[in-house]
């Protein structure tokens, strides 16, 4: 199927890893087709953003609402008002066949204006839950994809908009998803991250908990871990001190690769990361974030733990022995550990892309032909 008059598309993201790798991975499959894929993005979007031409790249003005503060909210809607009149123009220069969100308050801007142009617009949320800047967007747009079934049980009125697609991948997940899982042997590989933003929680916590396991397990490991700049050298300094080989740095380019080559991943629980370890087929504990206004990482963790894909542990029980416990457990048993990989894949879309561009293209037919 093809857009029509090969129209570029406009993707709307926000400016983090979890926003924009779904919109990444739909930029590649719309690509295989021969249509140009825009990022609508605010000024975060220059660390994860990357995969998109420097020309098709637009920021606009947008604000989270962090408070109920009059002066707060006055900001924040003046903020998005500014954004709307931007790529309200923006659209009437590239004349795109739709508008595409994928959650985030900079995603409401674009949506908006293709609602006031008339351009064929559609959401897609990669949580569990349904965010609030697509629940504020799914009465205007053509057309919602989710990543889990059931979000809109609550919702009767979306439930006919609805298309569950899956959370797309980038290309680097897909690659390392032909990685068969291997049942540990030695080394017993951990990857621990928190997310495309680092988190302190996994400082403070792992290297202690690494302390108290058996000293015969500790000579088993090899951790790659994500740290903040600033937890850099204490974290190195403490496995080093447990003469443990590890590799710590505040990024990773490759991580899709690392999820692949281990046998047990630490993390917090967002979309992305969720839908890598699905696609990749991985064992994970996952701490969700806890300050979420919409428990998405919490509700997103519940989904693998059921599948018997995860260990799910709400970050106030996330302590030094929790941790040393379930590694140690695990690493008792290493068929345990198979099986839950197996379970984390059971749920993975691959081709969540290429399900998503299918929708995009038949939403920008339709409205081409109204």
């Amino acid at each position: 199927m093809q857009a029509p008059g090969r129209a570029p598309i406009l993707l709307a993201a926000g400016g983090t890893g979890g926003h924009l790798f779904p919109a990444e991975a739909l930029a590649a499959a719309l690509a295989k087709r021969g249509i140009v894929a825009h990022l609508v993005t605010d000024r975060r979007a220059t660390r994860y953003g990357g995969a998109f031409a420097e020309e098709n790249v637009h920021v606009v003005s947008s604000a989270t609402l962090r408070s109920r503060n009059p002066l707060a909210v006055l900001q924040t809607i003046s903020a998005i008002g500014a954004g709307v009149l931007q790529t309200w123009s923006l659209i009437g220069r590239l004349k795109p066949a739709a508008v595409i969100g994928f959650g985030g308050y900079p995603t409401i801007p674009p949506v908006l204006a293709a609602a006031t142009r008339r351009v064929p617009s559609l959401i897609h949320d990669a949580n569990a839950v349904i965010g609030r800047a697509n629940r504020l967007l799914a009465p205007r747009v053509t057309a919602i994809a989710t990543t889990f079934p059931d979000v809109f049980r609550d919702r009767p009125a979306w439930v006919a908009k609805a298309t569950l697609t899956g959370n797309p991948v980038r290309p680097a997940v897909v690659a390392a998803a032909a990685t068969p899982y291997s049942q540990p042997r030695d080394p017993l590989r951990l990857l621990i991250f928190g997310g495309s933003q680092g988190a302190r929680i996994m400082a403070e916590i792992v290297p202690p908990a690494i302390r108290r396991l058996d000293p015969g397990l500790r000579g088993r490991l090899a951790i790659v871990q994500q740290v903040r700049e600033e937890d850099l050298s204490h974290v190195r300094e403490a496995f080093t001190k447990l003469s443990i080989w590890a590799e710590v740095a505040p990024f990773f380019p490759d991580l899709p690769a690392r999820m692949a080559a281990c046998h047990l991943v630490v993390a917090r629980s967002g979309a992305s990361t969720v839908a890598e370890l699905a696609a990749i087929g991985r064992p994970a504990i996952l701490v969700p974030l806890p300050h979420a206004l919409d428990q998405d990482q919490f509700a997103n963790a519940g989904v693998l733990e059921a599948a018997g894909g995860a260990i799910r542990i709400v970050q106030d029980m996330f302590t030094p022995q929790r941790l040393a416990d379930e590694i140690a457990a695990l690493a008792e048993a290493p068929q345990r550990l198979q099986t839950m990989a197996a379970a984390a894949r059971s749920l993975g879309h691959l081709d969540a892309a290429d399900r998503l561009a299918d929708l995009v293209l038949a939403v920008a037919v339709k409205g081409a032909n109204k």
